[in-house]
């Protein structure tokens, strides 16, 4: 798939895009580094972008620094990848995070959200807990998922892997479950809830801000609803209005005008238009904690500290302002995390600011001295001295003694 990676980079912009390997769904395996480590080098050589691993395998027991850490990554990634594994593991420590937060906002601010195998599994309303069904032989459920999806009315469970034919002699398309314990699933999908299938080496591209849906890759997109399905092959697209009514109603797919070739929005795109700022609504934290993270990050960008600095003190005194309020959506757990976000970006810049004075400037001093040690053994101690005189200038105190030259950097 590295050619449809690359093209969902240049979605989001042909130069630099900051890219995050969102590492929890393997992370409880014991090759899980051996994994991320294969996992960026892939996307460096094969793709040709940079990505770095959110270091978020667990969150239970972690140390609060290091979650904050792993969260702020993934919070300044403008692209997110997230892929093989268990999606039960993953849920369970993403549920008690910021983290299902952070990956609507990504979207909302035209990012980009890549799941695929075991993460893909999380995206939707359902979940299907393949280790336990598969090989722990628990009967046939579903997990709540992440359900990503919902926002642009997709009541889903996202299977992937819906070819699979691994099994050979056993039925094994459909993530493993084969049809009879599918059938038995969608039994308990509620009124509006259907099966979203992507097979292998497929990929289905949503774009927020078109409102298409694009099947990319060598396979197809299946939807599955009421004992029927729909296929929708690699190459074709549909607006996301008519996929819902495929799932939902069980409009027949020849009859809508989105599916078909030559009906693309012009290549994959991700990213949705914020709600907020256009609409007349009357300010609110959420749009407040976006507005003043977006000037932190500028103030960053910049290395004006002291911009950033003031970024800090305003997120608080909002989140003072607010702080009384009853809240009946997670606005506040949001924008707080924000707040511990900047905090740590702060942490990083202030790591460099604090260390030792005379570490910093030692290799250039040195340099010098070795310049002035050689002039003075040439006899040249006009140059000598100049050298001297510019070190001291400086704030660096020249200490000549019969066995070597000493040095230090005055008090002040």
């Amino acid at each position: 798939m590295a050619k449809v990676h690359r093209q969902l980079f240049d979605s989001l912009s042909p130069g630099p895009v900051s890219g995050v390997l969102l590492d929890t769904p393997y992370g409880f395996q014991s090759n899980a580094r051996d994994i991320s480590a294969r996992a960026v080098s892939y996307f460096r050589e094969s793709v040709g972008r940079p990505v770095e691993a959110a270091g978020l395998m667990r969150t239970e027991g972690v140390n609060a620094l290091a979650l904050e850490a792993a969260m702020a990554r993934i919070a300044d990634g403008q692209w997110v990848f997230s892929g093989p594994g268990s999606p039960t593991y993953a849920l369970r420590q993403w549920r008690p995070t910021v983290l299902p937060q952070l990956l609507s906002e990504k979207l909302a601010g035209g990012g980009c959200v890549v799941f695929s195998s075991a993460a893909a599994l999380t995206l939707g309303r359902r979940t299907v807990p393949v280790y336990e069904i598969y090989k722990g032989g628990v009967d046939p459920f579903w997990e709540e998922g992440l359900d990503l999806l919902g926002p642009i009315g997709l009541h889903v469970a996202v299977i992937p892997h819906y070819d699979n034919a691994e099994g050979g002699t056993h039925d094994t398309r459909y993530c493993y479950l084969g049809e009879d314990r599918l059938e038995a699933m969608e039994a308990q999908l509620s009124a509006g809830e259907w099966v979203l299938g992507v097979d292998e080496h497929t990929v289905c591209v949503f774009d927020l801000v078109a409102r298409t849906a694009s099947v990319l890759g060598l396979g197809s997109v299946t939807i599955r609803a009421h004992g029927t399905s729909v296929v929708v092959p690699a190459g074709e697209a549909l607006a996301i209005d008519d996929l819902i009514a495929l799932g939902t109603d069980g409009v027949v797919a020849s009859s809508l005008p989105g599916v078909g070739p030559g009906h693309s929005s012009g290549g994959p795109g991700a990213g949705a238009v914020l709600p907020s700022g256009e609409t007349g609504e009357p300010p609110s934290l959420s749009a407040e904690a976006l507005r003043i993270s977006a000037a932190f990050d500028g103030a960053v960008g910049r290395r004006d500290g002291p911009a950033a600095t003031e970024a800090v003190l305003e997120l608080e005194a909002v989140l003072h302002a607010w702080s009384a309020d009853t809240f009946e959506s997670d606005e506040l757990d949001r924008a707080r995390a924000a707040l511990r976000r900047m905090v740590v970006r702060l942490g990083e810049f202030a790591a460099a600011g604090l260390r030792e004075p005379r570490d910093l400037v030692a290799p250039w001093v040195e340099a010098l001295l070795a310049e002035r040690t050689e002039a003075r053994a040439g006899r040249r101690f006009t140059d000598a001295d100049r050298i001297r005189d510019a070190l001291e200038q400086a704030g660096v105190e020249v200490r000549d003694t019969p066995e070597r030259t000493e040095w230090g950097l005055r008090p002040e």
